[in-house]
C-alpha cells in the first residue's frame, strides 16, 4: 500500500481528498439518528418505561417557571403579576399543551408555574418567553427549568466545551510537534491527517447512526480519539521515514522501510484499539455501542490515512518536509547525537532488573490501591457544572417545592378482566405510601390505559434522585411494597421505574458487565499480540503491564473525584463517586491506546534482536531508539486529554484525567522501567515459543552513500 501510494502520490492524495469529501457529504445528507430514552434504559426500569410507552401513558415533558426574590423577601404582589404573565404567555405558545395554576411555596418565598409541552415540541420558544418576562421584572428572579431546558443547557455546554477543546488542542499539538521535528511542514503533516480523519469519521458515524443510534457524545469521542491516534500514527511514520532518509536511503526506500516498521506497528496498534473498542458492545448498552462505533470508525480511518495518503505526502514533499526549519529546535532534533537521558533511566532496569521490577510494581500498586474503593454513580444534577444556570434553578425549585425532585412509577400489567382488582390494589398501595416519609403521593395518582391492561401509579420522592433515601425507597418498593400489593392478582406483572430506579438499574448493569468487558479486551489483546509477535510470553506480559497501568489510572481517578481536594483545582463538585460509564469506557480506550507505544517499543526491540544483539543490548537499543518518538506521542496524547480535563462537564474531566494519567504512566514508567526489567528477567524466553525474525528490513544498504558522507 505504501509503495503504491509513494509511486503514485498524486493519485493517492486525490483519492484521499475524494474519500474525505464524500464521507463528509454522505454524513450530511444521511442525517443523524439519535438514541431514544427507551434505548438507554435497562433492567426493570426499561420494562416499566416500555409498558408505559406501548400503553400511551407517557407523561408529557414539563417545564417549571420559578419566581423568587433576587434579594431579601419575595414581593408577593409582583410575583403574582409575573406568574400571571407567565400563564398568559405560555397559553399563547403552540408548543404548550397545558398550563397549571401558579403554586406558592409554604414559606411564601417562591412561586412556580408548571407548563406541559406537546409531544416533540421545541423548548426554545418557552425559554424566550421566560427571558422576556424576566426583563419586565428586574427585581425578581424569573427562571425556567425542566427536562427539555436542562437537556438543551447540557447540550449547549458540551458543544461549547468541544469547541474550546478543538481551539486549544490544535496549537498545543502543533507546538509539541514543532519541538519533536524542528520543522514546520513535518509538524503540520500529522495534524492535517488527524483533522481529515476526524472529519471523515464524523461523516461516516452519521451514516452508521442509522444502524447504531448516536448517543449525543459520539462526536466528542471522535475528536478525542481522532486527534490522539491520528497524530500518534503520523508521528511514528514520519519520524521513521525521516530517520531512514537521513541515513542515506532514497525517499521511496525510506517510505517503504517506514511502512514495513512503523507502518506495521500502526496497523497492529490500530487493530488492537479497534478490538478493545469491540469489547464495549458486550455491555448491551446503546450509549456504549455508539461510543464504540465512533471510536472504531475514527481509528480505522486514521490507520488507512497513515498507510496511504501519508506515504504519498512524504514522497511529494521530499526534502521540503524539513522546511522551514526552526533554528534552535532543529538542532535539538538532529539524529547524530547519542541520547543521554534514556540510557540513564534504563540503567537500573538493565543492571538490577529484579529489584527494579519489584520496586516499580509496588509503587504502581500503591497508586492503584484506592481503586478498590471505586463507587459508581449515575450522572445527576449535583454532578453538573456551576456554569449551567439551570442547575441552580433546579436547586432553588427543589428547596422551595420538595415534591418536585424526582418521581418513581409503579407499573402493573394484567389482563383487562383484572383491571378493577389492580386499580384497587394500587389505590391501597398509594394510601400506604402516603404514610411513608420516603414518598409523596398526590390525588388521582393512578392512570389506566384505554384497554385496561396497564396501570401506572406515580410516586414522588422528596429527595435527590441519587440520594441514599431515594435508593432506599426503590429497594422497599421492589422488595416488599409492590410485590405484596399485587400478590394474588392472576396474570399480573409489575415493574418499578422512574428517575432513581433507572439510575439503580444502570449502575448494576454496568457493574455486572465490567468483568466481561475487561476479560474480552485483555484476551483479544493477548491474541493480537501473540499472533503478531508469534510469542505467548509477549502476549501475557502485554496484558500484565497494561492492567498495571490501567489499575494505577483508576486509583488516581478515585482519589481525584471521589474526594474534595481537587475540586478547586479542576473546577467541579465531588459527589463521592465516579460517573458510572467512565471506568468501563476508560479501560477499553486506555488498553487500546497503550498498544501504540507497546507495539512500537516491542517492534524496535525485536528489530534489534533480529540483528543478533543480546537481550540486554536489544532492549537498550530498542527503547533508547524509540524513546524520543514515544515521548513525543505521549506528550501529544496527554496534552489533548488534559484539555478535556479542563472542560466544564465532570464526565469530560474524569475521562481526561483517567486517560492522561494512564498514558503518562504507560509511556514513562511502564515502558521505561517495568517492561525492560521484565524482559531482562525473561531473557530468551521473551520470544517463546517463536524467535525474533530476521533479517531486519533496515539492514539494507542505503542507495545514497553520498548523503551519509555529507552527514545528511
Amino acid at each position: 500500500m505504501a509503495r503504491w501510494s509513494a509511486t503514485h502520490p498524486g493519485r493517492a492524495i486525490a483519492l484521499w481528498l475524494v474519500f474525505v469529501i464524500v464521507t463528509i457529504a454522505v454524513g450530511s445528507v444521511s442525517g443523524l439518528r439519535q438514541v431514544s430514552n427507551l434505548d438507554t434504559m435497562t433492567g426493570q426500569s426499561a420494562r416499566a418505561a416500555q409498558w408505559i410507552h406501548d400503553a400511551g401513558l407517557e407523561a408529557p415533558d414539563t417545564e417549571n417557571v420559578l419566581v423568587t426574590a433576587r434579594h431579601g423577601s419575595l414581593d408577593v404582589a409582583q410575583a403574582r403579576a409575573a406568574s400571571a404573565e407567565v400563564t398568559t404567555r405560555m397559553h399563547g405558545l403552540k408548543q404548550v399543551a397545558k398550563v397549571a395554576a401558579p403554586e406558592t411555596s409554604k414559606d411564601v418565598e417562591a412561586m412556580t408555574v408548571e407548563v406541559a409541552l406537546r409531544r416533540d415540541a421545541e423548548v426554545a420558544p418557552l425559554l424566550a418567553a421566560t427571558n422576556a418576562i424576566q426583563q419586565h421584572y428586574p427585581g425578581l428572579r424569573v427562571e425556567q427549568v425542566g427536562s427539555q431546558s436542562m437537556s438543551k443547557a447540557v447540550d449547549d455546554q458540551v458543544a461549547s466545551d468541544l469547541s474550546a477543546a478543538t481551539t486549544y488542542s490544535l496549537p498545543v499539538t502543533l507546538v509539541i510537534l514543532l519541538i519533536a521535528f524542528g520543522a514546520i511542514v513535518a509538524a503540520g503533516a500529522p495534524i492535517l491527517l488527524a483533522l481529515s480523519a476526524v472529519g471523515s469519521a464524523t461523516g461516516l458515524s452519521a451514516l452508521a447512526s442509522h444502524l447504531v443510534p448516536d448517543s449525543g457524545t459520539t462526536s466528542s469521542m471522535i475528536l478525542l480519539m481522532g486527534m490522539a491516534v491520528g497524530v500518534d500514527y503520523s508521528l511514528f511514520y514520519v519520524k521513521r521515514a525521516r530517520a531512514e532518509r537521513h541515513r542515506g536511503h532514497s525517499q521511496l526506500d525510506a517510505v517503504e522501510i517506514a511502512a514495513e516498521t512503523s507502518g506495521h506497528s500502526v496497523l497492529v496498534s490500530g487493530v488492537a484499539v479497534i478490538v478493545a473498542m469491540f469489547g464495549l458492545y458486550l455491555t448491551g448498552d446503546a450509549i456504549f455501542s455508539s461510543l464504540a462505533t465512533g471510536s472504531i470508525i475514527v481509528v480505522a480511518v486514521a490507520v488507512l490515512g497513515s498507510l496511504t495518503v501519508l506515504p504519498a505526502l512524504l514522497v511529494k514533499l521530499g526534502r521540503r518536509l524539513d522546511r522551514p526549519r526552526v533554528p534552535v529546535l532543529w538542532r535539538l532534533t538532529e539524529h547524530s547525537r547519542e541520547p543521554r537521558l534514556w540510557p540513564a533511566l534504563l540503567r537500573p532496569s538493565l543492571n538490577r532488573p529484579g529489584t527494579t521490577l519489584i520496586a516499580s510494581v509496588l509503587v504502581l500498586g500503591a497508586i492503584a490501591l484506592p481503586a478498590l474503593g471505586l463507587q459508581l454513580q449515575s450522572g445527576s444534577t449535583r454532578s453538573l457544572p456551576s456554569s449551567i444556570a439551570e442547575k441552580h434553578t433546579l436547586e432553588r425549585l427543589a428547596a422551595a417545592f420538595p415534591n418536585q425532585q424526582s418521581t418513581q412509577t409503579i407499573v402493573v400489567k394484567a389482563p383487562a378482566s383484572q383491571a378493577s382488582a389492580v386499580a384497587g390494589r394500587l389505590d391501597g398501595l398509594a394510601a400506604n405510601l402516603g404514610d411513608n416519609p420516603l414518598f409523596l403521593v398526590g390525588a388521582n395518582a393512578v392512570d389506566t390505559s384505554a384497554d385496561g391492561t396497564v396501570h401506572v401509579l406515580t410516586v414522588a420522592a422528596p429527595f435527590d434522585a441519587e440520594s441514599g433515601q431515594a435508593h432506599d425507597g426503590i429497594a422497599q418498593l421492589r422488595s416488599t411494597l409492590v410485590p405484596s400489593a399485587v400478590q394474588g392478582v392472576p396474570g399480573a406483572h409489575w415493574a418499578v421505574g422512574g428517575d432513581t430506579a433507572n439510575n439503580v438499574d444502570t449502575d448494576k448493569h454496568l457493574a455486572d458487565r465490567l468483568p466481561w468487558v475487561i476479560a474480552f479486551v485483555v484476551l483479544m489483546t493477548m491474541v493480537v499480540m501473540g499472533w503478531v509477535f508469534r510469542s505467548l510470553v509477549i502476549a501475557v506480559t502485554t496484558a500484565v503491564v497494561n492492567l498495571l497501568s490501567a489499575a494505577a489510572a483508576f486509583g488516581v481517578l478515585v482519589v481525584t473525584f471521589q474526594h474534595t481536594w481537587a475540586e478547586k483545582l479542576l473546577g467541579f463538585q465531588s459527589t463521592g463517586g465516579v460517573i458510572n460509564w467512565i471506568p468501563l469506557f476508560t479501560f477499553a480506550v486506555l488498553f487500546g491506546l497503550s498498544m501504540d507505544y507497546h507495539v512500537f517499543v516491542i517492534s524496535q526491540i525485536r528489530e534489534a534482536a533480529s540483528r543478533g544483539l543480546s537481550t540486554r543490548d536489544a532492549i537498550r537499543e530498542g527503547i533508547t531508539g524509540s524513546a524520543g518518538t514515544v515521548t513525543s506521542a505521549a506528550i501529544v496524547m496527554v496534552s489533548v486529554f488534559a484539555i478535556f480535563a479542563s472542560l466544564h462537564m465532570v464526565e469530560m474531566k474524569e475521562m481526561g484525567v483517567g486517560l492522561a494519567v494512564a498514558v503518562l504512566l504507560d509511556a514513562l514508567v511502564v515502558r521505561v522501567i517495568v517492561l525492560p526489567s521484565l524482559m531482562m528477567l525473561l531473557g530468551k524466553w521473551n520470544w517463546w515459543p517463536g524467535r525474533p525474525p530476521g533479517p531486519d528490513v533496515t539492514a539494507r544498504e542505503p542507495q545514497r552513500p553520498d548523503l551519509i558522507a555529507a552527514g545528511r
